[in-house]
């Protein structure tokens, strides 16, 4: 609730001296949207994000050894 009045607050202080009531209604607005739309934009993000480092760590096709199993130039 509180977020809410701030946001409709900082929507009527951005819409200038005459359009108080009209930025008030913008910022309920993005604030509704932030509330419903964010979180599932940030698990598509993680889910995205993880399945990338899976897909990257299985196509791998180079074996991983350890350093001192590599042989030397000398």
């Amino acid at each position: 609730m509180i977020g809410k009045l701030a946001a409709a607050w900082l929507g009527s202080k951005a819409a200038g001296p005459n359009q108080g009531g009209k930025g008030a209604i913008e910022g309920l607005g993005l604030a509704w949207v932030a509330e419903k739309v964010l979180p599932t934009v940030a698990a598509v993000a993680l889910l995205g994000w993880g399945a990338k480092k899976l897909y990257d760590a299985l196509s791998s096709d180079e074996p991983s050894y350890p350093s001192e199993a590599t042989p030397s130039s000398s």
